[in-house]
């Protein structure tokens, strides 16, 4: 079997993925049992489990249910809500190109409210809005919609306006993106990703062979296993990226941008053994099993 990339990821990044990943085939909870075996399948032991579940729901994050296989734990709607929004961006990562409009968010907050002000930025940041100025930030406009939901539930929509429109001339983007967005930043962790995960593809294509289908079918409760233990650590490292790259297009982006490679190597491992984790998730959680349909 394929060695699993040792990536430095806390318990409460992982959970918080199987719940994306899994948690709305079964209403957005888990019982504890379940998170356990989950958790114990990526090599991680019971008592650091219940400590990173009493975190998250000491955040907000979670909270204690009864589920018809004892005490559990469900996702916020608020988390629910983003992990839905998300998907497109994650499983898809959709990029400009050049003459596409522009959004912008410019927020005002008052002296008494200043700490709004750092919440806006954070909150701003993690949408992929670099920044203009202190109070002024942009993005590629397919992110708006988004933007507004995430700063209206976390109430801080009265302080920003948003607009939508051309730049121009756009001559000199690549130049001005390198001012609004730390493009080194992200292109290292990028690299960093592709260390750990660059010959994936290939791995698994060679490991499941010309007939992935037959080798499926032979080694079918191992290979899911894997594929599980492969894919979980895999996606909650790269879910981040698409957000600290709202989709630039390659056009303004520097030359030698490692993002391309790194998407292309993500969705070809998502297309090819996401299947087979899901499969092995849905006999741990308890759901009927469906057809791993291998590409």
């Amino acid at each position: 079997m394929i060695s699993v990339p040792d990536v430095p990821l806390r318990h409460q990044q992982l959970i918080v993925t199987l719940y994306g990943l899994y948690g709305r085939e079964v209403d957005g909870s888990f019982p504890v049992s379940v998170l356990i075996a989950l958790l114990g399948d990526l090599g991680h032991d019971a008592p650091g489990v219940r400590s990173s579940v009493s975190r998250l729901k000491a955040k907000g994050v979670l909270h204690s249910v009864r589920t018809d296989r004892g005490p559990g734990y469900e996702i916020s709607p608020e988390a629910m809500e983003i992990f839905t929004a998300g998907d497109e961006r994650i499983f898809s990562s959709p990029r400009s190109v050049p003459g596409d409009p522009w959004v912008l968010a410019i927020f005002s907050v008052p002296e008494s409210q200043r700490n709004r002000r750092h919440q806006l930025r954070t909150e701003l940041a993690g949408l992929g809005f670099g920044m203009v100025s202190a109070g002024v930030w942009i993005a590629p406009a397919h992110v708006r919609d988004e933007a507004q939901r995430r700063l209206e539930s976390r109430g801080l929509g009265e302080f920003v306006e948003f607009f939508t429109g051309e730049y121009g001339p756009e001559s000199d983007m690549r130049a001005k993106v390198t001012q609004w967005w730390d493009l080194e930043a992200i292109d290292t962790r990028l690299g960093q990703f592709l260390e750990l995960y660059g010959d994936a593809l290939e791995q698994w294509i060679s490991l499941l062979g010309p007939d992935p289908v037959a080798t499926h079918e032979k080694d079918a409760d191992e290979l899911r296993r894997e594929a599980f233990r492969y894919y979980v650590p895999l996606l909650t490292l790269w879910r981040r990226f698409p957000y600290r790259d709202p989709g630039l297009p390659l056009d303004y982006l520097p030359l030698g941008w490692k993002g391309t490679e790194a998407q292309a190597v993500f969705q070809g491992v998502h297309r090819l053994i996401g299947p087979l984790a899901a499969e092995h998730a849905r006999s741990l959680i308890g759901v009927p099993a469906k057809s791993a349909q291998l590409v």
